[in-house]
């Protein structure tokens, strides 16, 4: 897979065009560290940049990855500040530099009223939590935050090394871009589902996408993109499911992924969802990803 080869941001040197976005590549089982360490050296093989540990990981599940591994990225995508406290971020960050220099990459973000018990004025809370990592010391380069809306892409730009939003179409990225700037790293995830049928595809999709649309941070984001409620009522339109998610054959995936680089994306990281356990690590799926992207 050919690399970026910007230089507005050091990360764009090192992170490449493409990533996986995964929750199997975490876990608090030690039994699966081998199998985790084994797909991570996979993946840099296979010529992805980068390696998103799915779900609220923390910096001590890119252990195994960054250790079986010699350039892969690294980044939670995403931590969340109700669950980790900016101290223990900032603890995890240093052992994770101090072991791996340059390899691995604090994701962020605010999560959800409907997941986090504590969840109040998640901007301030945010806002609070990046001047906590700057007290302790880590380099607002070598951050992202998950950002959707404007306030939160313009903290990107500002507090961090860039964005990594979630969930979102190449629409979105144009208008993040213009956000952003040029400078700071764009890493949108997209969702892939390597099946031709329409029906099977959507399927799959929708049965990925149902939690999400009980979301109001991802439903409102939606209608600022010009979906409409009735999009987002039962399990979600073709429409929306079309544009959130990529599926057809390999010209159709490729073109939809490409689409996020040409409305401004650095990097894309590509999640697989092909109805099996979100904890698994789809192997041959990944491969499949790679050859169609090579």
């Amino acid at each position: 897979m050919s690399q970026s080869t910007s230089s507005a941001h050091p990360l764009k040197e090192t992170i490449g065009r493409y990533g996986v976005w995964s929750v199997g590549l975490r876990s608090e089982d030690p039994a699966r560290r081998g199998e985790i360490a084994e797909a991570a050296a996979e993946l840099e093989e296979l010529g992805y940049g980068a390696a998103w540990l799915g779900g609220s990981s923390a910096a001590r599940h890119a252990a195994p990855l960054l250790e079986s591994t010699s350039r892969l990225v690294v980044g939670t995508s995403i931590q969340s500040i109700w669950q980790y406290d900016a101290e223990a971020s900032a603890t995890g960050f240093a052992e994770a530099e101090s072991a791996h220099p340059g390899r691995f990459v604090l994701g962020l973000g605010v999560s959800h009223a409907k997941l986090a018990d504590q969840y109040r004025r998640p901007y301030s809370a945010l806002v609070a939590y990046l001047d906590a990592l700057d007290a302790a010391g880590v380099p607002a380069g070598r951050r992202l935050l998950a950002a959707l809306g404007p306030k939160m892409l313009e903290l990107s730009r500002d507090r961090a090394a860039g964005a990594i939003p979630y969930l979102v179409t190449p629409e979105h990225t144009a208008e993040a871009r213009e956000t952003l700037g040029e400078g700071p790293l764009l890493a949108p995830e997209f969702g892939v589902v390597l099946e031709a049928d329409p029906s099977r595809a959507r399927a799959l999709a929708r049965d990925h996408l149902a939690l999400y649309l009980s979301l109001p941070n991802y439903t409102n984001t939606f209608l600022r993109l010009g979906f409409t409620e009735a999009d987002l009522t039962a399990d979600g339109s073709d429409r929306l499911v079309d544009a959130l998610y990529a599926w057809g054959d390999e010209d159709r995936i490729r073109n939809r992924i490409n689409a996020f680089h040409e409305a401004g994306a650095d990097h894309v990281a590509l999640q697989v969802v092909n109805g099996g356990s979100r904890d698994a690590l789809p192997l041959e799926a990944w491969r499949r990803l790679a050859s169609l992207l090579a």
